[in-house]
């Protein structure tokens, strides 16, 4: 049986998103308090605001390209094979495009490798270090 590029996944978000019990996490810009809840619910370390060390995941909320100017800074502070998800709006009330989150993304030295609906208003791409950057 083969899956058509229509089927709609009915995993939780996080375990889309790669969140585990023991992963370290931090929200760099403004996430609403049900996503805080729900991440809470999963794993302890959960921080807000750029890390002082390096995490395996941190989410970007982008509303322009200025937020995307981040994503260097923000691939220093995470583990070598961690993820920044970039957060933004979809559809018409977009601010950013795709195009745009995968330029700043290989400007960054990052390469981009799923996407996944964040919610009905916003989506999320991961940006990774490159295979042949990590140490």
């Amino acid at each position: 049986m083969s899956l058509s590029s229509d089927t709609v996944s009915t995993r939780p978000l996080l375990d889309k998103l790669g969140v585990r019990a023991n992963s370290r996490i931090a929200l760099v810009g403004a996430f609403d308090a049900d996503f805080l809840a729900l991440l809470r619910g999963r794993t302890e370390a959960v921080e807000e605001g750029i890390p002082a060390e390096s995490v395996d995941l941190i989410f970007l909320a982008a509303e322009s390209i200025a937020d995307l100017a981040l994503l260097a800074e923000l691939r220093a502070r995470i583990v070598q094979n961690g993820a920044i998800w970039i957060v933004s709006r979809k559809g018409k009330r977009a601010t950013i495009r795709d195009t745009d989150v995968i330029a700043a993304s290989i400007d960054a030295g990052l390469v981009d490798n799923k996407v996944v609906s964040f919610s009905p208003t916003h989506t999320s791409l991961r940006a990774v270090i490159r295979l042949r950057d990590r140490h």
